[in-house]
This record gives structure tokens, C-alpha cells and sequence, in this order.
């Protein structure tokens, strides 16, 4: 890992996002790439007879926001992390995920919705898309952490696709980094039981082809898959919940839509997102 992408707008989100990137790019020496993005009304834009908005008026706009997210970079990272900015005009889906292209980033780590309107710039709907498209995997922070560490990581899956295998390899390098315990976890319901004998041998087959660190495999019993991972992450008092995606509705591939938008709102663990 050498480039992390954090999406910023100065919320509190924000704040707690960068807590957690500099932590990761302490462990992994990674670079830190701020973006700013600033999504403006037609008139300022065009800056034509009639605009609201000056060029000079831009310009000074410009310079403020330039000013705060360089304070934002030295209260949120130390000097031995190598931190660049940049301010772009565009809308905070797209112009995120053409950034990461653009400088070819390996995680992007976000804040996740907060509670008014301004913290909303770079989520909800947003956040969803990101995590549904990346193209690298995503952390989806929601709150504050100083004693935040990388111990217990949980994976969560049914462990049925093969495409999954490649989304865990990078997972794998993922928590390298940090010589984690992997929680390998089957979440069965009653409308999707299995056997702990059968769901433990589908899990053994799944993993045999790598070789895994500290790791534990196990058989969760659950009324809900979101309440069952919640649940396994607080009982083992996990720091990270992974999860795989896919393209085409967001966690949907590995569970329903209205249990993903259960975990995000529910689930106050940082949660990794890793598109097959």
C-alpha cells in the first residue's frame, strides 16, 4: 500500500477519517492524498453577466479553502508522513473516484454520514456509490477512536463465490501490514442455515490456498446477517469489519439491500469494502 485517498470536507467525519488514514500510513509508510472537492452553482461556474459570483470573489474563496485544508493537514498528520492536497470543481462522487484513477491510489478511506446538513457533502448517497464502483478498497469511518487499533479484523462472507478469493487476497495484504488476527466468520440465519460441519469445511476449502496469519474460523448464529456480524465483531471486540462488493447494488452481492443499509447505519466500526 503507497497511496492513501482521503475525501475532506472539514467535518467532523473528515476529522475522524484522517485519525485513521494517519494510522495506516504510519504502519504501511504510505503516502496521504487529501482531496477537497467543490461543487458550484451554474453562475459561478460560467462567472458571466449576472453572476453572483466574481472572479475575485473566486479567487478569494479559493484561497481560503486552500488555507484551511493546509491547517487541516498539519492538525491531523505528523511531519513524517508525506501529506499533498488537492482542491478540485466537481461533484463529490465523481470527482473522487476520477482522482483515485487519476493518481492511482490503493485505499480511500471516508467518513461516514453525520447528523446536518453541512456533513453531508461527501456522504450518504455518495458514500454509497463510491463503495459500490471503487475500484480499490474502501473504509467507511463513523466515529471517533484515539485508542483505535488493528488487532481483530473480521471477515465476514458465505464463502460460496470463487471471485471472493481474489477480494480476501487483497484483504490479506491489507491487514499484513498490521499482523492482525483474522476473524473468518459464516453468519447463519434461520432462512440460511447450514450445518457448523459444512459451513466450517466450505470455510477451510475457501482459505486452503493461502497462507493466513493468526486467524480463527467461525460459525455465527444469528436472527439477522447484519445483527449476526454486529454481534461476532462486538463479541470479539473487533477494530474492523471487511466486507466483498460488487458493482451492481453495493454490498447487495454478498447480502440484501435492506441489510446493508442496516450495518451502515448500525455498525459504529470502521468497515472495509473491497469490490469483487
Amino acid at each position: 500500500m503507497k497511496k492513501i485517498l482521503i475525501p475532506v470536507d472539514f467535518s467532523k467525519k473528515s476529522e475522524y477519517a484522517s485519525k485513521m488514514a494517519a494510522r495506516i500510513a504510519k504502519k504501511s509508510n504510505s503516502k496521504i492524498y487529501l482531496l477537497h472537492l467543490i461543487e458550484l452553482p451554474t453562475g459561478i461556474i460560467d462567472m458571466g453577466a449576472g453572476s453572483n459570483f466574481s472572479i475575485p470573489k473566486s479567487m478569494l474563496y479559493l484561497k481560503k479553502v486552500k488555507e484551511r485544508i493546509l491547517e487541516f493537514k498539519e492538525d491531523f498528520f505528523p511531519e513524517n508522513i508525506e501529506v499533498h492536497y488537492a482542491i478540485k470543481f466537481q461533484n463529490p462522487y465523481e470527482g473522487i473516484l476520477k482522482y483515485a484513477d487519476k493518481i492511482d491510489v490503493d485505499l480511500i478511506v471516508m467518513g461516514s454520514k453525520g447528523h446536518s446538513d453541512f456533513e453531508e457533502i461527501l456522504i450518504g448517497s455518495n458514500t454509497e456509490k463510491v463503495v459500490r464502483t471503487s475500484k480499490v478498497p474502501v473504509i467507511i469511518v463513523k466515529k471517533d477512536n484515539e485508542k483505535f487499533k488493528m488487532k481483530n479484523l473480521v471477515f465476514a462472507s458465505n464463502f460460496k463465490n470463487e471471485n471472493k478469493k481474489e477480494v480476501f487476497r487483497k484483504f490479506l495484504d491489507f491487514a499484513d501490514h498490521f499482523k492482525s488476527k483474522i476473524h473468518l466468520v459464516k453468519i447463519n440465519t434461520p432462512s440460511t442455515f447450514e450445518s457448523t460441519r459444512e459451513a466450517t469445511k466450505k470455510i477451510n476449502q475457501f482459505i486452503q490456498d493461502f497462507e493466513l496469519p493468526k486467524y480463527s474460523v467461525n460459525i455465527y448464529n444469528d436472527l439477522s446477517i447484519e445483527k449476526g456480524i454486529l454481534n461476532f465483531s462486538r463479541d470479539i471486540n473487533a477494530d474492523l469489519i471487511a466486507l466483498s462488493t460488487s458493482g451492481r447494488s453495493g454490498l447487495s452481492h454478498l447480502f440484501s439491500k435492506s441489510v446493508t443499509k442496516n450495518l451502515s447505519k448500525k455498525a459504529l466500526k470502521p468497515i472495509l469494502t473491497i469490490k469483487i
